[in-house]
């Protein structure tokens, strides 16, 4: 296979990421400033895939395989071999446009440089790049290695064979890609968080309990988990931080994110991470 990947971050996002490029055959170099981070994104990906060799879904030669295609590194000079690089950092906006200048610099003129931002305008990121023809979104659903959907954006400035690459890529990885244009939030957040900021609304004024909001959307929707406890699992930070791209970015108040939401963030309550989001953890 000609694509070789670099994925910077080895966070929740990145690790998962990493893990299904490797298990599909890809040689993947994970990136991330701290060699902590690399040893428990590492770890995280053993132990998935010792669970996926427990389910039967690959088998113990494919599990070594994967590992061994997957180094780490703490210089993001591990990019300049990568034909598709991945980005996968924390949801700001500062921090991304940084990294992808260094990375401009550094990939391969040829290399498409992408992103696994689930609001930031791709369009601004490809901006700040010499090559925004080759700058897309690939938004890349937690847990990735269960998730199907990849969400493939389109900047102003991206390419029709930058975007068919990706889609293909996507697909050689079992996923279903679904193309979206770069508006705030995309299509899965743009619909999703006004859906959690509205259960939050609802908390807030006392129209029923975290577990009754929950109970409702699973058993009258079938969702599988509750808009409360979903917000909990992705972090209320991550919650207000794409509320407020979307109240920005399209300057109408129905994307106000709730001040109690804003409350529990100012309190540290950022849902599982901290131990204590809507609910105890």
């Amino acid at each position: 296979m000609g694509e070789r990947i670099a994925v910077v971050g080895a966070g929740q996002m990145g690790n998962g990421i990493a893990h299904v490029f490797a298990v599909s055959g890809f040689d993947v170099s994970m990136v991330d400033i701290s060699e902590e981070a690399l040893a428990k994104g590492k770890g995280t990906i053993t132990s998935n895939l010792d669970r996926q060799v427990k389910k039967g879904t690959i088998d113990a030669a494919a599990k070594d395989a994967a590992l061994a295609r997957i180094t780490t590194s703490t210089s993001m000079d591990a990019a300049s071999e990568a034909t598709l690089v991945i980005e996968a950092a924390t949801e700001r906006a500062d921090l991304k446009f940084q990294i992808f200048e260094k990375l401009d610099r550094i990939a391969p003129p040829e290399s498409v440089l992408a992103s696994n931002t689930s609001s930031i305008s791709i369009t601004q990121i490809g901006a700040r790049t010499k090559r925004p023809a080759s700058v897309v979104g690939m938004h890349f659903m937690n847990p990735v290695p269960v998730m199907q959907l990849v969400e493939i954006i389109r900047g102003q400035a991206t390419s029709e064979e930058t975007t068919a690459r990706v889609v293909a890529l996507a697909r050689q990885l079992g996923k279903t890609p679904v193309e979206a244009s770069d508006y705030p939030g995309f299509i899965a957040n743009r619909i999703l968080m006004p859906m959690i900021n509205e259960a939050v609304f609802c908390l807030m004024e006392g129209v029923g309990s975290a577990e009754a909001i929950d109970t409702v959307m699973k058993l009258g929707m079938n969702h599988p988990l509750g808009p409360l406890a979903l917000a909990d699992l992705i972090g209320l930070d991550t919650c207000l931080a794409i509320l407020e791209v979307l109240h920005t970015g399209l300057g109408d108040p129905k994307y106000r994110p709730c001040p109690l939401l804003r409350k529990y963030v100012d309190a540290g309550w950022t849902g599982r991470k901290s131990g204590r989001g809507f609910y105890q953890y």
